[in-house]
């Protein structure tokens, strides 16, 4: 797989909007998530030895976020004609099995991954609480072994969102496999 770093996006970016079906059936849309503290929107899939390396702190992160009423949800943008691992049932065979707790949501046209400026998964969006940019980048300092993660940028990410405190200067950008584009 080849490793692409997410793009820049310019903080203080609008969350761009999204009205999508979750692997529950349910539609959501980020309207749905007005008067949180804050919105993680994380890019992320099956198929990725990125995405899978770091999901289960992922998804331990988000029960912690989702206490602290911030809200969290997954996007696959993957084309699963060519990625069958991210196709819907498999989507929600595995985000059953692993408890993810937040809403996973299926982006069957790619606009929204578009519309977000994501390349890569994972690629990970914080939100402040009027859905304002406030940190795009990596997870921690090691994707490949929690043993040897040092810094948490995420997680420091949140917890300066919540004591008030300004974006942080630096955004360390995410890693990974590129979003599959159809066609």
């Amino acid at each position: 797989m080849a490793l692409l770093a997410s793009s820049d996006i310019p903080l203080k970016t609008k969350a761009p909007d999204f009205n999508l079906l979750s692997l529950d059936g349910t539609t959501y849309c980020n309207r749905d998530f007005a008067g949180k503290k804050g919105l993680l929107v994380a890019f992320i899939c099956n198929h990725c030895p990125y995405v899978r390396a770091i999901e289960d702190r992922l998804i331990r992160l988000a029960h912690d976020l989702i206490r602290q009423d911030v809200a969290v949800v997954g996007i696959c943008s993957n084309d699963p004609t060519n990625y069958p691992d991210d196709s819907e049932d498999n989507l929600r065979k595995r985000w059953r099995e692993k408890n993810y707790g937040f809403p996973y949501l299926l982006d069957e046209d790619q606009t929204v991954a578009k519309a977000y400026g994501a390349v890569c998964t994972p690629d990970l969006f914080l939100f402040d609480g009027a859905q304002q940019l406030y940190y795009h980048g990596q997870l921690d300092d090691n994707w490949r072994d929690e043993a040897k993660v040092l810094r948490h940028d995420l997680k420091d990410a949140v917890d300066a969102l919540l004591l008030g405190m300004p974006s942080p200067t630096e955004q360390k950008p995410s890693m990974g496999c590129s979003i599959k584009w159809k066609g």
